[in-house]
């Protein structure tokens, strides 16, 4: 199978990468290096895509640096090269730090060590098998073999939290199952075979690690992507040199690996944009009518789209944004979604752009319309040329390579891991309903009068909550992912966001919205903290979802704020604002608040506003607050 068969091939990428070696400039060398990465590509060309990329450079705008740390049981050296151009391909610009070989328990348990000092965002344990063998012996009964699972799994949980006290998101590697049976198909029925206590503790481990929020590197999936086990390592390569997974699979080990830090980061993508004739349908629905349109039992094709179809509406389910972007008479195109056998709905599209103009143009105002970035959406098409013009006019949108066949749809589209996750959240349901739900208020904005009884109207409800166990995953995306109401663009793994809620004089507050169209779910989080002997209160982060913007939410959330503020005897309330090429929105946020200032431009041009608490607290006229 061809490494990253869901990127486009390149016409000549080995010159290409040649060819961007002659610059000098690190930025411009780094930038060509992310743009070549966005191509398939083999070890080879992986390992030059690499030493195109300049050390110890500055990250531009539109990469995220982060900092990786290594413990491995197995020899990962030659994966590196994969890793950091994977990363780069994600939006992360990676620094890399290995612990010896097999050394992993020493890296993590010494106090002051190297992987201390390193101060690491993400930690990879990459364990196999071999190490810390659980060798029950082939008459163990079922609770022998689950105790010695139970033990290496608690193991490992001890290993991640001291992981996590580094203010590390912690990833565990899964293991790679024997290839060998001892009893053939009987094998996972003798609870002490080899097949049977692997496949027990990668349960276990999985398991486990959900409940300690720690994301799993699933080697199933990298075996998938490469061919199978026996692409994805080589015995004689483990016994020669300790290498678990081979050179020829290492750029989709490095993908997989980065997708998930990406995820973490909240780099995922949130919207699909489909196209609809020979794409989500079999035929034109222009020429061939609603009726004429192969969907459904009766041919493997009509069959290929009905399961594409079933793909789609299950990434609709767990929170993925559908639009539609087609070439067609917008009433026609909305024809074709009465069909008999569309499993999709007229109502499960959120943004329905269907007409003559350029597709390009259309993916703008789609995002537009959501309130997303270019860089959330994912652009599905059968056509190439439409895929390739789209690539060239908006490179921050992913285009994954769509196959001849359309029965491999859904397998091409999973295998891009565009939409990796590293959580899943009740709000997560909710998403493309709630955003649909949009298209129905900014109908009745056009419809009232007047601004103020258009918010009456709306009849909102703001449900304030310090952050718990329950809402930590969503605030961690609405963190990680929010670019424009983000008043710090201070980003936070999981693991580091527990350390700081536990601070002492640190606050952490969860927001959701209620209206009559719906539940608009977690919308804004807020992060506060003591100074000056508690007199005065430090609002450390601020982001809020573009979602609900121009309603008046943040002047009922300030209201929570300085309401806690007096009842705790706090004198006054701090706000910071630090510049981004893309917060300028609130820019003056605390100075229509009511804030004083602001106080001149820190070195990194943070600037600071004052709240006298004296001064009371502000109303809130159109949203009713309420604790819960």
């Amino acid at each position: 199978m061809e490494q990253l068969f869901w990127l486009p091939p390149h016409a000549d990428l080995s010159g290409a990468i040649r060819a961007a070696r002659v610059g000098t400039d690190p930025q411009i060398r780094l930038q060509a290096a992310r743009n070549l990465s966005a191509f398939r590509r083999d070890f080879v060309q992986t390992g030059m895509l690499d030493r195109l990329i300049p050390q110890a450079v500055e990250a531009p705008e539109g990469l995220r640096a982060c900092r990786l740390a290594i413990l491995a049981s197995h020899t990962v050296e030659h994966l590196l090269p994969a890793i950091r151009v994977a990363c780069l391909a994600r939006g992360l610009l990676a620094e890399i730090w290995c612990a010896p070989y097999g050394q992993y328990r020493q890296a993590l348990l010494a106090p002051d060590g190297d992987l201390a000092r390193f101060a690491p965002d993400f930690i990879l344990l990459a364990l196999d098998r071999w190490d810390t063998p659980l060798d029950v012996g082939l008459g163990a009964t079922s609770e022998m073999a689950e105790a010695a699972t139970a033990r290496r799994v608690e193991e490992l949980r001890g290993l991640w939290r001291r992981g996590r006290a580094l203010g590390a998101t912690v990833i565990q590697q899964s293991l790679i199952r024997p290839d060998t049976r001892l009893f053939g198909s009987y094998d996972r029925q003798v609870p002490g075979s080899p097949t049977a206590i692997a496949a027990r503790l990668d349960s276990a481990l999985c398991d486990t690690a959900k409940a300690e929020g720690v994301p799993v590197l699933d080697m199933e999936v990298c075996a998938a992507l490469t061919g199978g086990a026996q692409a994805l390592g080589d015995p004689a390569r483990w016994h020669q040199a300790k290498q678990l997974v081979t050179p020829a699979a290492a750029p989709t080990y490095g993908d997989v690996l980065a997708r998930i830090m990406a995820a973490a980061c909240g780099l995922s993508r949130k919207c699909l944009v489909l196209d609809l004739d020979n794409t989500v349908w079999g035929g034109v629905v222009g020429d061939d009518g609603p009726e004429g349109l192969r969907l459904g039992q009766g041919s493997p094709e009509g069959e290929s789209y009905t399961a594409f179809q079933h793909y789609i509406a299950q990434l609709g389910q767990r929170g993925i944004v559908l639009a539609v972007c087609s070439k067609n008479d917008t009433d026609m195109a909305e024809r074709g979604f009465a069909h008999a056998d569309m499993v999709l709905k007229r109502g499960d599209i959120a943004a329905f752009v269907a007409n003559w103009d350029d597709k390009a143009t259309n993916i703008r105002m789609i995002a537009q319309t959501l309130g997303l970035g270019l860089d959330a959406l994912v652009f599905v098409d059968d056509n190439p040329a439409e895929r390739a013009i789209v690539r060239r006019e908006l490179p921050m949108v992913a285009v994954p390579e769509m196959p001849d066949d359309c029965a491999l749809y859904p397998q091409v589209l999973a295998a891009s891991g565009c939409f990796e996750a590293v959580s899943f959240t009740p709000d997560d349901l909710q998403r493309n309903r709630s955003y649909a739900a949009n298209n129905a208020r900014a109908a009745a904005m056009q419809g009232a009068t007047d601004l103020d009884g258009y918010l009456r109207e709306l009849d909102m409800r703001l449900l304030a909550s310090r952050i718990d166990d329950a809402s930590l995953a969503r605030a961690v995306q609405l963190l990680n992912k929010t670019n424009q109401f983000n008043l710090t663009t201070r980003r936070y793994g999981e693991a580091e966001f527990r350390l700081v809620l536990a601070t002492p004089g640190v606050q952490g507050w969860a927001f959701r919205l209620i209206d009559r169209f719906g539940d608009n779910g977690l919308v804004s989080v807020v992060l506060t903290r003591a100074e000056a002997d508690e007199q005065r209160n430090l609002i450390e982060n601020w982001v809020m979802s573009c979602r609900v913007l121009g309603r008046g939410v943040e002047n009922a959330i300030f209201a929570v704020l300085a309401l806690d503020a007096c009842e705790r005897g706090v004198g006054a309330m701090r706000g910071e604002y630090r510049p981004t090429p893309r917060n300028a929105m609130v820019s003056t946020l605390y100075g229509r608040l009511g804030f004083d200032g602001p106080d001149p431009a820190g070195t990194d041009g943070a600037v600071s506003w004052r709240y006298d608490m004296r001064r009371g607290v502000p109303p809130s006229p159109f949203i009713k607050v309420e604790m819960t």
